[in-house]
């Protein structure tokens, strides 16, 4: 079936770009709401799965097109090719994923360039102006559900430490006062699925999928990197409060960043068979709290 589909959009781009006709393809299904396929290790072209998505990727087009001059750093330049069947192209950013893993074997120098370059593009996106970023089609970030929802859901799922830390966690969430820094237009994805990282140079080469990118609390920003290591976090805050004059409070990033898991976890809670894996999604940054 991905051959079949990827034959059909190789044709969809080769009509349209004929000098690709020789090309390598191949296909990239990660993401939720496009097929993307990587031409050459070169380009990638995204196709939208659904009329949804079709219009996020417009708005991603959009705000981009502010994003790209005010941050320095790399972003994806995405055009349109508009037709029966809209998608887009861009030049692909050098590098991929970065995992835990891959962040575990970083020498200390490496780790403090990555964690300055992500905290100074936070530094350039969060002073964005308000009113542009609503003008080129941003919006609310997805929002949660209430504390006392995900408790509901929850903590029947879970037992022992973790039922214990789940019910602190959102016993502190439920308590915390409105963002001190208000609302700002952030990226509220920050995580290594979303980054180019050139693993030969140790240097992240870009960011990318602004998507789910919009207004919403600034600590809120800062949690996805979390998802990477707990330490890196650290590093983009201590950069970032240097860097813009804002003290930022740890304690909460790291309750938000507990909330997000348990409410992902909430989620899952119509789809069974996520139900683990989600449980040991928590269970892994609970242990890196220890």
């Amino acid at each position: 079936m991905q051959e079949d589909e990827l034959d059909t959009l190789k044709e969809t781009i080769v009509a349209r770009f004929p000098d690709l006709a020789g090309s390598r393809f191949r296909l990239l299904t990660q993401g939720w709401d496009s097929i993307a396929v990587d031409v050459d290790d070169r380009l990638i072209f995204k196709f939208p799965r659904n009329e949804t998505a079709q219009k996020s990727l417009i708005r991603e087009s959009s705000l981009l097109d502010v994003i790209r001059p005010a941050v320095t750093m790399p972003v994806p330049d995405i055009r349109l090719i508009d037709g029966s069947r809209v998608f887009s192209r861009h030049e692909k950013l050098k590098g991929s994923h970065l995992e835990t893993p891959h962040y575990a074997r970083l020498s200390a120098e490496a780790r403090e360039d990555l964690a300055l370059r992500l905290a100074r593009f936070y530094v350039d996106l969060h002073g964005l102006d308000m009113d542009t970023m609503r003008a080129a089609g941003a919006g609310p970030v997805e929002a949660w559900s209430k504390p006392d929802e995900v408790r509901v859901k929850v903590l029947p799922l879970l037992s022992g430490e973790l039922k214990i830390l789940a019910e602190r966690i959102i016993a502190s969430w439920a308590d915390l006062p409105p963002d001190p820094y208000g609302t700002t237009y952030g990226f509220f994805d920050g995580h290594g699925w979303n980054m180019a990282f050139d693993h030969e140079t140790s240097r992240l080469s870009g960011v990318y999928d602004f998507a789910d990118s919009g207004f919403g609390p600034l600590h809120r920003d800062f949690i996805y990197s979390n998802f990477i290591s707990t330490d890196l976090t650290e590093r983009i805050i201590s950069h970032y409060e240097i860097l813009s004059g804002c003290a930022l409070e740890r304690e909460r990033v790291e309750v938000l960043t507990g909330a997000h898991r348990l409410w992902e976890l909430a989620e899952a809670v119509d789809d069974p068979p996520r139900i683990p894996f989600m449980i040991d999604h928590f269970s892994y940054w609970a242990a890196a709290l220890r």
